[in-house]
């Protein structure tokens, strides 16, 4: 789970909360500028799944990071 700053402490309005392959990516991710195709290709070495699955995880996963204003486009 994600607990969002606001300005005046933690907005308890806006929780995120991650599945495990989230989270791994979050991890994966936290401290490294990413891309849709980055993100595909670290879900397809540590999932062992084929590249159509991973573009699409990957798109939805940096979606919801983007929309949650948890990374900057």
């Amino acid at each position: 789970i994600i607990l969002l700053q606001g300005q005046h402490g933690v907005d308890t309005t806006k929780i995120v909360s991650l599945n495990e392959t989230s989270f791994w990516l979050w991890n994966r991710f936290i401290d490294e500028e990413f891309t849709t195709e980055s993100v595909a290709n670290s879900l397809i070495e540590e999932f062992n799944i084929g590249r159509e699955l991973a573009e699409k995880d990957a798109t939805k996963w940096v979606e919801m990071m983007t929309q949650n204003r948890l990374t900057e486009q």
